[in-house]
């Protein structure tokens, strides 16, 4: 089951759209019979959790532990494994695929329909413009959070991504070294494909995001010393989705 993806937040007016925290966990979709990754790939998740959600209405949205647990849940649902683990995980559901009508008809629907247990419905309120979109972005980074979405009042679902649905994230920036390269393969076959960097405690990562066609076929010498941007750090220490910027 394909489901609805979000494009960047480009600046535009926020006024009026409906805003909710930017969960980080594992995207999920029900059915109504079986639990899929966005992908559709299977999730083997206990039946117990299976037999809690409702039969009545289908989930789109996020197997979720909490804040800055973005790791465990993976390897929870990664392990097929089931057990115990999935005591600690809620299903996040912020849409209704399958229900009739608009967003707002669609999260009717939804509180009909989630009545507890590992499910519940992403709280969503009316965002009052830009100010107020900057100041929940912040609250909720400080308290650990991703980011935020913007969800376009009265718009359908849809399966691909659109501009009905925007993500909200602030990106950090850092230092690193380059170590070494890795060769590209496709369009890049003649080029590198990413950066082998290394991080001032040592952690080694890669950088293929941002990466120019100049900066691939004459990329920052081993040894120099590059500025890259991130949205947050891993349990290990290793920046998450970085991307190139510039040579420092």
């Amino acid at each position: 089951m394909s489901v609805l993806l979000a494009k960047n937040w480009a600046g535009s007016d926020p006024a009026g759209w409906w805003l909710s925290e930017k969960l980080d966990g594992v995207r999920a979709a029900w059915d109504c019979r079986v639990l899929v990754t966005r992908t559709g790939q299977p999730i083997r998740a206990p039946q117990w959790f299976l037999d809690a959600l409702p039969k009545s209405e289908s989930l789109d949205g996020e197997l979720w532990i909490g804040r800055g647990q973005f790791q465990r849940t993976v390897g929870l649902v990664r392990s097929h494994q089931g057990g115990e683990g999935w005591r600690s995980i809620r299903f996040a559901a912020f849409d209704a695929p399958l229900a009739a009508g608009a967003f707002e008809e669609r999260q009717a629907a939804l509180r009909e329909a989630v009545a507890g247990g590992p499910a519940f419905v992403l709280p969503q309120r009316r965002c009052e413009g830009h100010a107020d979109l900057i100041a929940e972005l912040g609250r909720v980074e400080q308290a650990g959070g991703e980011g935020v979405m913007l969800r376009q009042p009265g718009s359908a679902y849809e399966r691909r991504r659109s501009g009905t649905l925007l993500k909200v994230k602030t990106f950090h920036d850092a230092e690193a070294t380059v170590v070494g390269y890795d060769c590209g393969t496709g369009r890049n076959s003649a080029t590198i494909g990413a950066l082998v960097a290394q991080l001032p405690d040592g952690t080694e990562f890669r950088v293929s995001s941002g990466l120019t066609d100049a900066v691939r076929r004459s990329p920052p010498a081993v040894g120099s010393v590059f500025t890259f941007k991130y949205q947050e750090m891993t349990d290990g220490g290793v920046p998450r989705f970085p991307s190139f910027l510039r040579v420092a």
